[in-house]
């Protein structure tokens, strides 16, 4: 035998065996390797998008909730903070006709039956047009803005059918004050027609909702302006009336109504026909109030420089037309007592003298020939002379006739005609201290001065003095235009209108009142024109919203007009 003994030999299935055995080990601990790692990516992923977070700090658990808190819309106030226009929690009564799911009937009762249930729980449903609807098998609201308690009779009713989804309800606590300004909000949840068609999108806007949107306008002054413009509009059988106050200085409107209105809050047939906004898409001749604008530019000119002047004040003969006062005053008159008679004659005779091109310049710095600047989307295009002005046309315009411009572009003339001669754009927006636009110079300081003077004079002694209220020192023009029709001039319709300031030695706001066809009643003497109706209004109104203004009556000062009384009684 030799030293070492022979190894037995392994048997080739154990080697298999071990080999087997060591590749299940291996790819066992691979597998854990690998989940490890996976497992390291997402910690590693989660720990990076954490600190993002943290840093980024907006996320998207944070922004959902924030969503959820906020109203859908957001909130339009006044001036002083009260609220126009509010979203608020609602339910509304939804039609699901396949609710049962069954294929059955949608509804336990007839449809006869459940309509006229729901007639019971709303009285001014309609209980034939509701059956029809719940007989032809068609899903939809059947209606808006139902009241919790009435949900909960529908409820009781027992029609899986009928379906109670809550939603967001835009609201306007004023009801249909100021509606021609807010607009409202339509089923698509898009505003429209006033500044909730303006402010869409500002108000759609997540990041803004938190913040409320203030108004220039002041609800008690809306109140008060709606108020006198519908008291004068039924009593005198008016078809419309509109009406403006604005900060002369600011170009803020202060109040903008336009009769009849509408209720933002339910939006029929009766409220889209008085959709129209008469004080800034409606677009009149506005007649005698055009005079004192006339008479600005001939005195910034020096075509008037001596205002005692005599003025030829018999009827104007061009061609064949001939134009004459609506009762004589004698030959001749001085500026003062045209404004104060309203002459027709005279101020065509300033006109022509000024002539076309100086006269037309001035109405364009007044934005005569443009839309009114103001931010609703219902802005009327004036009815503006073309071309060269012809010398009737000129004459013409500068007493009122021959241009069709809205109330708004008034009340923005006389604002620059008794600031001191400052054109601006009138505004919705509140405008805080310093933030008025510069505006352009259309007068001169001392003609703003002059016709302060010459506007409280025919308040005084004019066609004005039913809007002079007693410490307010009240100034502004009537007038009296008869409407155009088809071949000439309706005998029969008027527009009546009076443009104001107040207080005339220091004018802070501009008021403007008029009545579209109004009619003469006992409550106006029966008569139709300014003079009985819509100064009047103006002179009720001012001590009604002048303390909230912050003018107060005093009746120690006034307007230093003695002058111009010795040049009117003159002719007395």
């Amino acid at each position: 035998m030799t030293a070492f003994a022979a190894r037995p030999a392994v048997p080739a299935g154990r080697i298999q065996l071990v080999n087997l055995r060591y590749r299940s080990l291996l790819t066992a601990r691979w597998r854990v390797l690998w989940i490890v790692l996976v497992f390291a990516l997402v910690a590693v992923a989660a720990i990076l998008r954490i600190t993002y977070l943290g840093f980024a700090g907006h996320a998207p658990s944070r922004t959902s909730l924030a969503d959820q808190l906020l109203p859908p819309r957001g909130e339009i106030t006044d001036r002083n903070g009260m609220p126009l226009a509010r979203a608020f929690p609602a339910y509304a009564l939804w039609y699901a006709p396949t609710a049962m799911g069954d294929g059955g009937a949608p509804l336990v009762a007839t449809p006869e039956e459940v309509a006229l249930k729901l007639a019971g729980i709303f009285p001014n449903m309609d209980v034939t047009k509701t059956a029809e609807r719940l007989a032809s098998g068609r899903a939809g609201y059947l209606r808006r803005r139902v009241l919790p308690e009435d949900a909960n009779k529908i409820m009781g009713l027992g029609e899986i059918a009928l379906q109670i989804p809550r939603e967001t309800d835009r609201h306007y606590p004023q009801g249909s004050l100021g509606a021609h300004v807010l607009g409202y909000v339509a089923a698509d949840d898009r505003g429209r027609v006033g500044m909730e068609a303006v402010l869409d999108e500002q108000l759609r806007d997540p990041a803004l909702r938190s913040e409320s949107v203030s108004l220039s306008i002041d609800m008690r002054v809306q109140g008060a302006l709606e108020d006198e413009l519908r008291k004068t509009m039924l009593a005198t059988n008016a078809k419309g009336a509109a009406g403006i106050i604005m900060d002369v200085d600011t170009g803020e409107i202060m109040a903008l109504a336009s009769l009849p209105e509408f209720d933002p809050n339910r939006i029929d047939a009766e409220g889209q026909k008085n959709m129209m906004n008469r004080a800034t898409n409606q677009v009149f001749e506005l007649g005698s109030t055009f005079k004192p604008l006339t008479v600005a530019a001939a005195i910034d000119a020096g075509v008037i420089k001596d205002l005692s002047a005599n003025w030829n004040a018999r009827p104007v003969k061009i061609g064949s037309i001939e134009r004459s006062d609506y009762s004589d005053k004698g030959a001749t008159l001085n500026i003062p007592q045209a404004l104060a008679y309203s002459s027709n004659t005279v101020t065509m005779r300033v006109a022509d003298q000024l002539g076309p091109e100086r006269l037309r310049q001035t109405m364009i710095d007044l934005g005569m020939n443009e839309r009114p600047y103001i931010e609703l989307p219902a802005r009327g295009h004036p009815i503006w002379p073309s071309g060269k002005w012809s010398r009737l046309t000129n004459m013409t315009v500068g007493y009122g006739h021959g241009i069709s411009v809205t109330p708004l572009h008034l009340a923005s003339a006389y604002a620059a005609m008794v600031n001191g001669g400052i054109w601006r754009p009138a505004t919705l927006h509140k405008l805080e201290a310093g933030e008025a636009p510069r505006g352009r110079r259309v007068f001169k300081t001392s003609t703003s001065s002059r016709m302060r003077q010459l506007l409280r004079m025919i308040s005084m002694y004019g066609t004005g003095r039913s809007a002079d209220a007693p410490g307010y020192r009240v100034g502004g023009k009537t007038g009296s235009a008869e409407k155009p029709t088809k071949g000439g001039y309706s005998r029969t319709k008027l527009v009546s209108s009076f443009a104001a300031a107040f207080p005339m030695d220091r004018p802070r706001y501009v008021v403007v009142s008029v009545l579209d066809e109004p009619r003469g009643t006992v409550a106006s003497s029966f008569q139709r024109t300014a003079a009985w109706n819509a100064a009047p209004i103006v002179g009720r109104l001012v001590p009604r919203i002048g303390p909230m203004l912050g003018v107060q009556p005093d009746t120690t000062r006034d307007v230093d007009i003695s002058d111009l009384r010795f040049l009117v009684e003159g002719r007395k």
